[in-house]
């Protein structure tokens, strides 16, 4: 009997999927699933309450329940009803990955990309703090487009302990607000912005962090570019093609023609040790076991 493992996503439906994947190192087969709802939480409710018990881990999908600033965690007030939804299943939202998985990536991308004052824009660092303060680390030359792209106030960020000391300040209050009013859900999935915000594209070398914050502000022009990412679908990568995105990198391998979301593959990983929850070493122990590495896909023709 395969183990089953469902991100619930108010996110789309059109991005829906499943794969079945045998792990010769855990000698284990494992169905991943993913059920968007549209934007709807209520929907997202229903489903964990139905699938509560029947299934081996949850993915929370579409949404943060967690985010972090330095040491300190928030909590969204409405991804935390919908985890409390989940009463014998465990659900992850990706974070505990995050800050394991991508930090790892970074340091293993270093003969890529060579990070050193390389422009890095992350347009939310709070939902991927790990990864922004790896990138500090390793020398790259960060925007964090939190109050610009989150906010929409003109007013990048280049420190991470500005970025840090404002996360203090305005998290509290932002995790109590309704969560379609600060990340697209549902159909704004789809949708595009182009406003003055691109301009910051055109300053970075590398985009990095959650897909559907930078899907939504691409511009056209994104000639030379390298995307830093996860869960993306075959769809989009044909859509960086048209835009000129030189170079996708997503922090895990792809499986049936798509990377999924760290939520997915927390709750696989909470699935194969068979308890919860994990701690740091669990988590790395199980990176190295799966062989999760960074993968690199070249999306232009090679001149010639």
């Amino acid at each position: 009997m395969p183990k089953h493992v469902v991100s619930v996503s108010i996110g789309s439906s059109k991005r829906n999927s499943r794969a079945e994947v045998y792990v010769q190192s855990l000698g284990e087969t494992f169905v991943l699933e993913r059920i968007g709802t549209d934007g709807s939480w209520e929907k997202a409710i229903e489903l964990v309450k139905e699938l509560d018990g029947k299934v081996d881990a949850f993915g929370l999908g579409g949404a943060d329940l967690y985010v972090y600033a330095g040491n300190r965690r928030y909590t969204f007030r409405d991804a935390e009803r919908m985890a409390r939804a989940a009463q014998k299943t465990p659900m992850l939202d990706g974070s505990g990955l995050k800050h394991t998985l991508e930090r790892n990536a970074i340091r293993l991308l270093e003969a890529h990309i060579g990070w050193k004052d390389k422009k890095v824009l992350i347009p939310s660092a709070v939902d991927r703090f790990g990864l922004a303060e790896a990138l500090d680390e390793a020398g790259a030359q960060v925007l964090y487009g939190d109050l610009i792209f989150g906010l929409g106030l003109p007013i990048p960020l280049y420190r991470l302990s500005l970025l840090q000391k404002i996360a203090y300040i305005l998290l509290p209050i932002i995790t109590q607000l309704p969560f379609q009013w600060l990340y697209p859900t549902g159909e704004k999935q789809e949708k595009q912005v182009q406003d003055w915000r691109q301009r910051y594209f055109e300053w970075a070398d590398v985009v990095a962090g959650d897909w559907h914050f930078i899907r939504r502000f691409m511009p056209q022009d994104m000639r030379d570019k390298v995307i830093l990412t996860n869960t993306t679908t075959p769809e989009d990568l044909e859509f960086m093609r048209a835009r000129g995105v030189a170079r996708l990198i997503t922090t895990t391998p792809r499986l049936e023609g798509r990377s999924f979301g760290t939520n997915v593959m927390e709750a696989f990983i909470v699935a194969a040790a068979g308890k919860y929850p994990l701690s740091e070493a669990d988590y790395l122990e199980y990176i190295a076991r799966l062989k999760l590495q960074p993968e690199v896909t070249e999306l232009q023709p090679a001149a010639g």
